[in-house]
């Protein structure tokens, strides 16, 4: 029951919103704008978050396997997890573009 009242406000509060921004003539667009970014920057984000979570179970199963090699597999996945979460700060950048600048 209390889940459902604050998905519901929520979900209120998400569709009053846009009429605080109606002194401006494109309150539509700078709304649908937000709520795009907002989507591509979660799905990026989520996304990465999986990747990264997959990446550390890799590793500690070969470190569980092999622990001679943890050195090793310690600097590959300290790499693979730089390199994910560079492409989710590419997303956060192309979303502020898209937001701002177009």
């Amino acid at each position: 029951m209390k889940i459902t009242k604050i998905l519901f406000t929520t979900l209120a509060m998400l569709l009053v919103a846009s009429v605080a921004f109606a002194a401006e003539g494109d309150a539509g667009v700078m709304s649908a704008k937000a709520y795009a970014t907002a989507l591509g920057m979660g799905l990026a984000a989520g996304l990465c978050g999986i990747a990264q979570g997959m990446g550390v179970k890799g590793a500690c199963e070969g470190i569980a396997r092999n622990p001679e090699a943890a050195g090793q597999l310690s600097t590959t996945l300290i790499l693979g997890l730089a390199f994910i979460e560079s492409l989710a700060i590419y997303a956060l950048v192309v979303n502020l573009i898209l937001l701002f600048v177009v």
